[in-house]
Parts: C-alpha cells; structure tokens; sequence
C-alpha cells in the first residue's frame, strides 16, 4: 500500500495515479480540500481520509511507500506506519524560497533552514537516508496580479495580514525590482530527502 500525506485537492496524485501499485490511500486534514480530493481521486480507486498528519490513524507497518509534498510529519509516526523495507520521498519548502520577498515583506514568516531536522529526525527514527538534495531555480509569475492571487491564498503562513491595500507599496517596488520579459521573477526553492526503514 501507498500513502500519499496531505494530497491537497488530489491535483498532484491524479497524476502520478498510474505509476502507483493498487492500493492507496490519501489523507488531506483541511475541510475545504478534504471533499474536492475525494471527488477527485475516488473514481481513480484511492481512499481519501480527513485526517491530521503529525497523528496517522493507519496500523502498525500499513505501507511500503509514503509520498509527503509539502506536508507536515512527524519522523516517528512515519517510521511507525512504514513497513519494514518500506520508502518515505518528501519534499519540502527551503528557506531561501521566494527570498526576493524578504526585503519587501519583513514580516513574512521564517521557518527557518528544516532540511537537517528533517534529515536528522528520519534517522532518529529509524530510517536510512539515501537522498538529500537542494535544487533552487527561477520561476516567472506572469503578472504582479498572478502573485497577487498566490500570495492571498498562501498568506495565513507566508505574509501575515497580507492585503493589497496593506501592501501596494511593498507590490509596486517588487514588481519593479524582479520584473523581466519572462513576468515577475522568484527563486524557488525545493528539497527532496528519501528514507528506508530497515528489512
């Protein structure tokens, strides 16, 4: 069996869905994701269930491979879930994701650098670590209403009380600063650790 931990509205699994063995199950915790996912995903034969991730409601060794994109876990309650030889492939966030925002927005919220807690806390568990890697790149945002719209619906974590009207100034010297023939250019950040649990 598959897990694939917080599948949002199930965008990223319905793609991947062929690759994967038979049995598989979602889980996706926010109550307006939750329903789109399941609307989604059913008629592809996977379970979707309203739940947390940092606590799995799933037994002991229940699945050979967990997929975790940009989700919360918890180390040991992966470990605990995985079956012995089982895989964990997350990707997270890193911290220099969107840095161009930095200087514009001093109030956005910083995480701080979570690759090695997240390697050290697979380990902790249990697990063997066998990739750990960081890619940074450029992506452009058509316009500055297209990062407008991104920034509104990812606000509550990335720009506390962000609003237009708060922020116009902060918007307009943005645009000026990052603008190419491309759109608005930002530095994404991304990094991919995989782990094995032990046969």
């Amino acid at each position: 069996w598959v897990l694939d931990m917080g599948t949002g509205g199930g965008e990223v699994l319905s793609r991947v869905r062929d690759a994967l063995p038979e049995g598989v199950v979602a889980t996706e915790e926010w109550v307006v994701n939750a329903p789109v996912a399941y609307r989604r995903l059913r008629p592809l034969a996977v379970n979707v269930v309203r739940s947390r991730s940092l606590v799995l409601p799933f037994a002991d060794g229940a699945f050979s491979l967990v997929l975790n994109r940009h989700e919360e876990l918890d180390h040991g309650e992966v470990g605990r879930v995985l079956a012995p030889g089982g895989w964990v492939l997350t990707q997270q966030v890193g911290r220099d994701n969107w840095c161009e925002l930095n200087e514009h927005f001093p109030r956005r919220t910083d995480f701080g650098d979570l690759r090695r807690a997240y390697r050290l806390g697979f380990e902790a568990a249990g697990l063997t670590v066998s990739i750990d890697r960081q890619h940074d790149y450029r992506v452009a945002f058509g316009s500055l209403e297209d990062l407008v719209h991104v920034l509104a619906v990812t606000s509550v974590w990335e720009i506390p009380e962000f609003g237009v009207d708060r922020d116009v100034e902060a918007l307009l010297a943005l645009e000026a600063e990052q603008k190419t023939r491309r759109g608005l250019e930002l530095t994404e950040s991304r990094y991919v650790i995989a782990a094995r649990k032990p046969a």
